[in-house]
């Protein structure tokens, strides 16, 4: 069977829809591409998209435990160091501080709801 994948979108459980579109539209750049009622959304950035959705609830309302080598999502992206200056300033939780690595440097983060999200310059 031969067939083509034209874009992949990760879907992301959130506690709070309204909290994770402002975290990830003011503080990571994404734009809202859609909202379906009060427990779905779409966010995008330069054609690439993720999915939220309100299902994750964690006892006592708290994220999930974070671990820095657990990444759920990875972004290859060009002016890291740049990024990492501007994300840091905006007081996002850092995971992995930026560091150069064999195959580029990196730097991680972790979302409201515990979502560790690297970001690597290739």
């Amino acid at each position: 069977m031969e067939f083509k994948i034209n874009q992949i979108t990760p879907l992301l459980l959130v506690r709070d829809l309204d909290g994770s579109i402002a975290f990830y539209t003011q503080q990571l750049g994404f734009a809202l591409a859609f909202r379906y009622e009060d427990f779905y959304a779409g966010i995008e950035n330069d054609g690439h998209s993720i999915h939220l959705k309100t299902t994750y609830k964690p006892e006592q309302g708290e994220a999930r435990p974070k671990n820095k080598e657990e990444i759920d999502l990875l972004f290859a992206v060009d002016n890291i160091t740049s990024l990492f200056e501007t994300i840091s300033k905006k007081g996002v939780q850092i995971v992995q501080p930026l560091r150069e690595m064999p195959y580029g440097n990196e730097f991680y983060i972790a979302d409201p709801d515990g979502h560790v999200i690297a970001f690597v310059d290739r």
